[in-house]
């Protein structure tokens, strides 16, 4: 039987690579070094589709309180930061984001965002309650962008530590940015948050592997010699789609 030339074989597709946290690193540091991204404009692309995934997976039209309320929970480092760009763009699609952000950044780069975030009057909060109830009363759900792949789950020191402990107790639903906060990048999630979705960013990380919840991937920015190098066998969006239910 003669199969013409462009007709795509079914069974060749790989599975979808899961990084180690060695990987994650080495690949932004080629993305930055080799391929001239720039930090914050990467920050900006994966916070802009956080947002987007987010209204996927809880359109306004679903949520069960009167005010389209989130609470989006920043950690100190990189991943915060994208926790800022993705409030900022919920802001924008008429949700009512609020910021906690304890240990805010010395790095300039990282300080622009949070100057966005004021000018778009998104409140911040001075502190986390440590009543649940109070949480699960105010918002809708709450976006974990504490911990990310930079860093180390062995070394959670306050105030996210506590933090941790109250995000666990919490009822309404969680939304992890790339890891969920407290869980080891390089084995399957165990100790850390329970989000109910998650959204890995480039690629998913090793601690992704048999989660069970919504799981979206928002790689679509990243150069096809990057995706082919670490064979990273990333699914096909549909249309202009710059984030995927996987």
């Amino acid at each position: 039987m003669n199969h013409s030339s462009n007709e795509k074989e079914p069974e060749t597709i790989e599975p979808l690579r899961y990084l180690s946290k060695t990987e994650v690193a080495t690949i932004e540091t080629e993305l930055l070094r080799d391929y001239r991204f720039g930090q914050q404009q990467l920050i900006e692309i994966w916070g802009h589709a956080c947002a987007i995934a987010i209204t996927k997976a809880f359109p306004l039209s679903s949520l069960s309180k009167k005010q389209p309320t989130l609470l989006v929970v920043c950690g100190p480092e990189q991943n915060g930061s994208i926790g800022l760009v993705c409030a900022r763009h919920l802001r924008m699609f008429e949700y009512e984001p609020t910021i906690f952000y304890p240990k805010r950044s010395p790095q300039s780069l990282h300080q622009d965002f949070t100057v966005q975030c004021e000018k778009m009057d998104i409140p911040f909060l001075s502190y986390l309650p440590m009543e649940v109830q109070l949480l699960n009363d105010a918002y809708n759900l709450v976006i974990d962008a504490i911990l990310g792949p930079e860093t180390d789950h062995k070394e959670v020191k306050e105030p996210y530590a506590g933090m941790l402990v109250t995000l666990k107790q919490v009822k309404i639903p969680i939304v992890s940015v790339d890891v969920p906060s407290g869980c080891d990048v390089d084995e399957p999630a165990k100790d850390g948050i329970n989000p109910e979705v998650l959204i890995s960013l480039t690629a998913p990380k090793k601690c992704a592997t048999g989660f069970s919840g919504k799981h979206f991937l928002a790689g679509r920015f990243l150069p096809y010699d990057i995706q082919k190098k670490y064979e990273l066998n990333l699914p096909e969006f549909p249309g202009t789609e710059c984030v995927i239910e996987l």
